[in-house]
């Protein structure tokens, strides 16, 4: 790849999030999408919502044909600076202390009708005893 590549910063391509400059990442690339806004099946609005951040996941989640991803390629105007992508924090819960409530409702939904079930031969037992 040249040397003489562009590279930009989240910062630098944060400032183009509106309709008359729309710059977006895609796979760590820059693309400026601005003249391709009116065009884009899903609307303008998709587009800028990709906006501000590295929207790789949201592009591959879409399922892009060849020939989109082949139009790309027009609109590139640099690579991105990787580093200075925000960490993406993934969420972990505590881990739970205790069984879950759907496990209590299934020992419920067993003993439940055993209980019945044996009250009732209880009941039949002793009533013909008595």
């Amino acid at each position: 790849m040249a040397s003489n590549v562009k590279v930009y910063t989240l910062e630098e391509v944060a400032k183009h999030n509106n309709k008359k400059t729309c710059w977006i990442i895609v796979s760590g690339k820059v693309y400026d999408v601005t003249p391709f806004l009116e065009d884009h099946p899903g609307g303008d609005e998709v587009l800028i919502s990709s906006t501000e951040k590295d929207a790789t996941d949201e592009f591959e989640f879409v399922g892009h044909s060849d020939s989109a991803k082949e139009m790309m390629k027009k609109y590139y105007i640099g690579n991105f600076d990787k580093p200075a992508v925000p960490v993406k924090q993934n969420h972990n819960p505590p881990p739970q202390q205790n069984q879950s409530p759907g496990f209590t409702i299934k020992i419920l939904q067993f003993l439940v009708p055993l209980l019945i079930l044996g009250l009732a031969f209880g009941l039949q037992y002793f009533g013909k005893r008595g």
